[in-house]
């Protein structure tokens, strides 16, 4: 089931084009990746799908409502990447707050709990951690009980310890039933959580598809790196089918190829009676995969 649907989706504000026709559409239940350099679109393009913002053309669906509707209020939570609450509340009167804003509101210390907040509840947001500030944006946009979760750049400047902590947050936001739209652009958060990616650049959809779907449209290649034990000529590997390229980096070989080149490179070497030291073998990922396709990384403006 088709829960967001954005057909040529444009915004712009003054002589800044922000949006230049997106087009995607989420389906229920999966982790649907917004993924993008600075300055994309990205955050635009979600404020319009939460109704915050009114499109200049192009039409958005949510759960098939215009997004302004006042009944998706309850059926769409919200995380945005500038969400603050005053420095001197506390955790338990954002939660009371919020959640009488809701009819028929989740049980916030139940939440809380889930989301390890109880021992916070009597501690101001001033005082709370990166990764507690957090958690408490998840609780408030979880509180209404939503089909629907947006949450906009969720783990910028926190801690490595914090941010994967979050990552299993949101994991288990997926596991209460709801459909989760993740905007960032961390690669490594987008390949571990995300069913789908929709990858945007300068406000338009360069590509949607799975992680590794995303890669493999980009390179099926492989990549060896070693020190070799003894010197060696570049020809003893260029020779093989299986093989693209060699270059070195100071005493380090590394060969790009495709097919078995893990195996016809080691068998090669041991041919010649030649170790290598510091062996590694890697795979083309997704941050490959998004320079190829944008030109660049998801960090520039």
């Amino acid at each position: 089931m088709t829960v967001i649907e954005i057909e040529e989706l444009r915004k712009r504000y003054g002589d800044t084009v922000a949006v230049a026709g997106v087009s995607l559409a989420v389906e229920a239940g999966e982790i649907f990746g917004i993924l993008g350099p600075n300055g994309a679109g990205k955050t635009t393009t979600v404020e319009c799908v939460a109704g915050l913002r009114t499109p200049d053309s192009g039409t958005v669906r949510v759960l098939g409502r215009d997004p302004r509707d006042p009944a998706l209020r309850r059926l769409v939570g919200v995380q945005l990447q500038e969400s603050r609450l005053p420095e001197k509340m506390a955790v338990r009167e954002a939660l009371e707050l919020f959640s009488a804003f809701y009819p028929d509101p989740a049980d916030w210390r139940r939440l809380a709990a889930e989301l390890g907040l109880d021992g916070k509840l009597g501690t101001r947001f001033g005082k709370l951690s990166g990764g507690q500030k957090q958690r408490l944006s998840i609780a408030l946009a979880l509180l209404g009980n939503p089909r629907i979760a947006i949450l906009d750049e969720l783990t910028t400047g926190l801690d490595p310890q914090a941010r994967r902590d979050t990552w299993d947050l949101i994991g288990a936001v997926r596991d209460r039933g709801v459909t989760v739209v993740l905007v960032t652009h961390f690669m490594e958060e987008a390949e571990r959580l995300c069913d789908r990616i929709a990858v945007i650049d300068a406000g338009v959809v360069v590509a949607v598809d799975t992680p590794a779907g995303l890669v493999e449209r980009v390179s099926a290649g492989q990549r060896v790196r070693f020190r070799p034990s003894a010197p060696i000529d570049d020809a003893l590997l260029t020779v093989l089918p299986e093989v693209d390229r060699v270059t070195r980096h100071g005493s380090q070989v590394e060969v790009d190829g495709h097919g078995n080149l893990v195996q016809v490179v080691a068998a090669t070497l041991a041919a010649h009676r030649i170790i290598a030291h510091d062996l590694r073998i890697e795979q083309a990922g997704l941050d490959e995969a998004f320079v190829r396709l944008t030109g660049r990384g998801a960090r520039e403006e």
